[in-house]
Order: structure tokens, then C-alpha cells, then sequence
């Protein structure tokens, strides 16, 4: 099952109780105060992980709370710290407060590791305070609460390549032979109803070079108002850096007119907006064993029109494959270049400062 949208309570650890206690020992004859300070409460941690990637495990356990601390002692003995809860997420998790609605954290890289919900303090014991004119206190303090709050996660895929097309499109077909991820194949609209990816490498080692694709489940006119599946899972491709979009030349496809398919597939692109419809696109003519030449011709004139790279492929013969693999690996390189130009330009900028 695939989750990308939970809402979960945290609660850090409450402090432990400062103590009140007096020293009353064999050669001692002025022990004073001597109660320990209580323990501090356990943090709520999280730290994105390569090893999930739902957030699945937090479907039966929406509550987590991190151990309190404990309570001082006597003879200025502290109490022991709460321990710390750890929570792991997958890469490409967003943190939000549910109450604010405010973003909290983006987990984007792997190992990233922030404390969520701070412990709370632990109180102090009698001990501190004694002065020189009230040497008996039996004051304390006790712990503080551990913070609560509640928060949404929300989980966008990292991909550098998002498949996109009308169902039955043959987007899953494409992911199998551009990699080595099986998704359910079949001859009916809606096969897939849930995100699938798979790795992408060209050349060898240590020279070849990797990219992610995402397979999206496929959109209808409408989708942006719920109909099909909506538009549920085009969040997890805000984050490529090219889009591939599919159309079906051939006969067998549900649409007529292969420009309207193209136009229907942007313009819910672009009604979900976060910058989707401004993403480079490779549009790509799909089952080209089976292509009517009237719809290949008028999808390639349409096209070539908009300026957009076009290329016929056919999965099931292996036709344009590897021309169009090669393409999409040179704009996820320029891509990354770009990225990588920008954040040193960041850095620079920063120390500058």
C-alpha cells in the first residue's frame, strides 16, 4: 500500500520533579539541602531514511511520545534523562504544523535529522536554594511539560524524470524497459493506481550515469476537479527536472484526436500549478508498431510547432528507445549542473557575508 499523506501527534518527554531532601549523615553535622534535580525530558526526533518509502508505518500508530525524566533524589543525586524518540521518514518528506499550517521541515536529503518536539526541563531540587539566611529551603521546582504538537506529513517522491499521459498510455511499459522496476502492465485504463519508480542508468562504471523516473497514475480531463483519480499524485513530480509526456497514436487509444489528448494532459498540468507547466517536456508518441500515420503526423506537426523535442518510440519492439534514454539523461545532467552552479553560488554568497 502506498500512503503519502498522514496527520500524527508527537508529545516529548515531561521533566522530572526537583527533590526536596535534607542531609542527615555520621560526620555531618551540617548537611543542609540535598535534593537532586529532576531529569530532562526525552526529545521527539526525525530523520529522513532511504530505507522507507511510505509513510505506511505511521497509518497504525498516529501517536508517538518520547520518556519523561526522573525525578531527582536525595544526596544532590539528578534523576535520569528521558529518552529520545526517533522517527524515521522517507526522503522527500514535508513536515507541516497541522494547527498552522506553517512548513516545518523539508526532509530532501538522506540522514537529515531534526528535533521535532523538545523535551521538557527538569525541575531543580531544594539544593539551589540556599542562601546564607535560609539555609532550610523546601522549595523545588517542578519539571516542565515536553512539548505536543500535531503534524502533517506529506510525501513527494524524488524523481528526475515524472511520466506523464492519459491512462493506458503506456507509461508503465516505458518504466519497465527504461529500468528495471515491473509495475502492473495491462490493456485497460487505470492499471496503475499508485506512483512507481525505477532507476535509469546509462553507459558503465564508474562513468555511467543514473536518474530517477516516476511513473504517474494517468490523468483525465477533469482531474484537478476529482474526477478519475484527481490530481493526488502530481505533487510527487514538482520536484523533476523533465517531464516525458505520452500520447497513444495508435488505434486502439480512447482518444480521437491525439492534440486533444496532448492539450488535455497540460492544461491539468498546469491547473494543479506549482510550476508543472513550466517544466521542460519531451512529448513522446508511444506504440508506433501500431501508429495510425494521420495521428502520428498530426501530433508531430502540433508539436514541432510548440518547439518541443518529439520522438516515436514502441516499447514492445524497442523502436526510438534508447535515442529517447540518451535524451532524457542529457537534460537531467544539465539540469543538475544548473542546480549545482546555483548552490555554489549560494554558498559563495553566504561566506561573503
Amino acid at each position: 500500500m502506498f500512503l503519502d499523506e498522514v496527520k500524527i501527534r508527537v508529545k516529548a518527554g515531561d521533566g522530572g520533579n526537583g527533590c526536596m531532601a535534607f542531609r542527615r549523615e555520621k560526620f555531618v553535622p551540617r548537611g543542609g539541602p540535598s535534593g537532586g534535580d529532576g531529569g530532562h525530558g526525552g526529545d521527539i526526533v526525525m530523520e529522513s531514511s532511504q530505507r522507507h518509502n511510505t509513510l505506511i508505518h505511521f497509518r497504525f500508530y498516529p501517536e508517538h511520545k518520547a520518556g519523561r525524566g526522573e525525578h531527582g533524589m536525595g544526596s544532590n543525586c539528578t534523576g535520569s534523562a528521558g529518552e529520545d524518540k526517533v522517527l524515521k521518514v522517507p526522503v522527500g518528506t514535508l513536515v507541516y504544523d497541522e494547527t498552522t499550517g506553517d512548513l516545518i521541515h523539508d526532509f530532501h536529503r538522506p540522514d537529515d535529522r531534526i528535533v521535532i518536539a523538545r523535551g521538557g526541563r527538569g525541575g531543580r531540587g531544594n539544593q539551589h536554594f540556599a542562601t546564607s539566611t535560609h539555609q532550610a529551603p523546601r522549595e523545588y521546582e517542578l519539571g516542565r511539560a515536553g512539548e505536543e504538537r500535531f503534524l502533517r506529513l506529506e510525501l513527494k517522491l524524488l524523481a528526475d524524470v515524472g511520466l506523464v499521459g492519459l491512462p493506458n498510455a503506456g507509461k508503465s511499459t516505458l518504466i519497465s524497459r527504461l529500468s528495471a522496476a515491473r509495475p502492473k502492465i495491462a490493456n485497460y485504463p487505470f492499471t496503475t493506481l499508485e506512483p512507481n519508480l525505477g532507476v535509469a542508468t546509462i553507459g558503465e562504471w564508474p562513468e555511467e550515469q543514473s536518474f530517477v523516473i516516476a511513473d504517474m497514475p494517468g490523468l483525465i480531463e477533469g482531474a484537478h476537479l476529482g474526477a478519475g483519480l484527481g490530481i493526488q499524485f502530481l505533487r510527487h513530480i514538482e520536484r523533476t527536472s523533465v517531464l516525458v509526456h505520452l500520447v497513444d497514436v495508435s488505434d486502439d487509444s480512447g482518444a480521437e484526436d491525439p492534440v486533444e489528448a496532448f492539450k488535455t494532459i497540460n492544461e491539468e498540468l498546469a491547473s494543479f500549478g506549482h510550476g508543472l507547466s513550466d517544466k521542460p517536456m519531451l512529448v513522446v508518441a508511444t506504440k508506433a508498431d501500431a501508429a495510425n500515420p494521420e495521428k502520428l503526423k498530426k501530433l508531430q506537426t502540433h508539436v514541432r510547432r510548440r518547439k518541443l523535442p518529439f520522438f516515436v518510440i514502441s516499447s514492445a519492439t524497442g523502436e526510438g528507445i534508447d535515442e529517447l534514454k540518451y535524451s532524457i539523461a542529457a537534460h537531467v545532467d544539465a539540469n543538475r549542473k544548473l542546480h549545482l552552479h546555483d548552490d555554489d553560488s549560494a554558498a559563495e554568497s553566504t561566506f561573503n557575508v
